[in-house]
């Protein structure tokens, strides 16, 4: 095929290649670049289009096939839902494992503090998981005192963690009241809370 015939039979087809081009990938210019590229392939092939029947046809293939892979080339992989889940779970765990580690720390500590009465029967109840009246088999004390003792052990271990953890926010310092906490925000260049 000499340049004349490539004019006349390949070149009309332009405008319908790169209408379907433009559809196919939404970017005008995305779709010129392979309308480009699709006629310097056709001219590279220019001695064996004679042996094509509908070379508009042909044309149009492969317009579709450089359009799939300019898509396939820009195209961001995307992970498998199931392993971004699980990636995703993993990072959580982690900090939650952080977290719940100096939690625990602190919470050990804190219990290390309460009187010998107050920590024995919280340590047996909380860690050991025994009953009021295992308890007080194995420490000689009333099931009442035994849960006196407890509520205040785990109030106290309550009130020190959560002052171990309160922390200013813009003006703001968390309070705990009646086991809720409460946000309060406090006075700042000397002006009085309302």
């Amino acid at each position: 095929m000499v340049a004349r015939d490539f004019k006349i039979k390949v070149l009309p087809v332009s405008k319908k290649l790169l209408r379907f081009a433009t559809l196919f990938l939404k970017d005008e210019d995305e779709a010129k670049d392979v309308v480009q590229d699709v006629f310097l392939k056709l001219w590279q092939k220019r001695d064996t289009l004679a042996e094509i029947e509908n070379i508009e046809a042909f044309a149009m293939r492969m317009t579709r096939n450089r359009c799939l892979d300019v898509i396939r080339a820009n195209k961001v992989v995307p992970i498998d839902a199931e392993i971004d889940r699980k990636m995703k779970a993993e990072t959580v765990d982690v900090h939650s494992k952080i977290e719940l580690s100096e939690s625990a720390n602190q919470i050990k500590m804190l219990i290390g503090k309460l009187p010998d009465i107050q920590r024995t029967v919280m340590h047996l109840r909380d860690i050991e998981e025994l009953s009021y009246e295992e308890i007080a088999e194995a420490t000689d004390i009333k099931v009442n005192a035994i849960r006196v003792n407890l509520s205040r052990a785990r109030k106290k271990v309550r009130e020190e963690f959560l002052k171990l953890n309160a922390q200013p926010v813009a003006g703001m310092i968390i309070e705990e009241r009646q086991s809720v906490i409460e946000i309060a925000s406090y006075p700042t260049n000397g002006m009085q809370k309302n």
